[in-house]
């Protein structure tokens, strides 16, 4: 294992968990706590009803941000929230000051990132896929 590894792979670690927190606790949980207090008033810009659009909101914001936080399904996991974020970014928040919509812009970086690395080396990603490696390099042939 090259250092070069080692040390972007921390650095992927520390974006995963980071902002998988932060998404989690700043977005998602609040969503999820006041799901009936908010679920009616909530946004509905693809049209598929106010409650229909929070759960699938709360769906990446939370399930989503903890399979980042464990660096599970990694890159599948980005692709909902980098979907949330640019509802957000474009049409919950198209027309307001770049300053609103900064923080959505932010996170869509990073969520588009992590699907393009993956969760690196420190993520229950590569232990699957390497014991699944060495499983199969193990098998005997028929």
């Amino acid at each position: 294992m090259q250092v070069t590894n080692v040390i972007g792979s921390i650095g992927l670690l520390i974006l995963r968990v980071s902002f998988g927190l932060m998404m989690l606790i700043g977005h998602g949980w609040p969503k999820l706590a006041g799901f009936g207090e908010m679920a009616d008033g909530f946004p509905d810009p693809l049209g598929m009803g106010g409650r229909l659009s929070m759960m699938a909101a709360i769906g990446a914001e939370v399930g989503c941000s903890i399979l980042l936080v464990l660096g599970l399904g990694t890159r599948l996991a980005a692709l909902p929230l980098a979907f949330t974020m640019v509802v957000a970014l474009v049409m919950i928040h198209g027309s307001d000051p770049w300053q609103t919509r900064e923080l959505a812009a932010v996170y869509l970086t990073v969520y588009a990132t992590l699907f393009l690395t993956g969760g690196g080396i420190f993520s229950l990603d590569r232990l699957i896929w390497s014991r699944k490696k060495k499983s199969t390099i193990a098998a005997p042939a028929e």
